[in-house]
């Protein structure tokens, strides 16, 4: 009779151990929070996050206030190619006559996405965006601005809060895409030097206007 090789042997205990089911020892330490509670309110919290990994923060009272600086940014930057492609947003802008590409006619050529997001997350100063908006995968990616317009009542604490947003925002279809930017695209591959814009936008902004009633979609 073969004897079993000692990695016959473990694999078999493997295959043992894996054929009981346990319950989960640790079922307390999933009530027990992470993280300390924010001192903070939360769109200060992400404000604070947010400006310390390279993000561009501006606050704006209402969408007039979003528009007018937009309008700065555009000429402090010589933005002359901006792209938006969610109707939520573009009717937003319609509104004050704020010139944008609806289409993605000489995309190539593009200074800047505008966008929405799912959410803003504020323990790590993240934006949650995903492909389910007509927004797709591009236009956060592609140019190398990119300008995020949230409301205050996107934000929430904990990704794990924004990923349930996502949950209930699409319960028959999870978004195939789902990406959480911390901060404008960085690299520091070569020689350790960091380098902004490697592998997309070099400048990430977020527009979050105060508004916690209304909300787009």
């Amino acid at each position: 009779m073969k004897q079993s090789t000692s990695k016959e042997q473990i694999l078999k205990k493997i295959r043992a151990a894996l054929l009981q089911k346990r319950d989960n020892p640790y079922q307390q330490m999933e009530e027990t929070p992470l993280y300390p509670p924010f001192r903070e309110p939360l769109e200060f919290e992400f404000a604070k996050q947010f400006s310390a990994v390279a993000g561009k923060f501006v606050f704006c009272e209402d969408d007039m206030d979003l528009v007018e600086n937009l309008l700065v940014l555009a000429e402090k930057e010589s933005l002359r190619k901006m792209y938006v492609w969610e109707p939520a947003l573009q009717r937003l802008l319609d509104q004050y006559g704020f010139p944008y590409y609806s289409t993605d006619t000489d995309f190539e050529m593009a200074d800047a996405g505008i966008t929405l997001c799912e959410a803003l997350v504020a323990r790590n100063g993240s934006v949650l965006i995903s492909n389910a908006s007509s927004a797709g995968r591009r236009l956060s990616i592609y140019p190398h601005l990119h300008i995020v317009v949230a409301y205050t009542s996107q934000v929430v604490g904990d990704i794990k809060e924004g990923l349930e947003i996502l949950k209930q925002k699409y319960p028959e279809q999870f978004p195939s895409m789902v990406n959480l930017i911390t901060g404008p695209s960085r690299t520091a591959d070569i020689e350790k030097t960091l380098v902004l814009g490697a592998h997309g936008p070099r400048e990430l902004y977020v527009f979050l206007l105060d508004n916690s009633i209304q909300n787009v979609s």
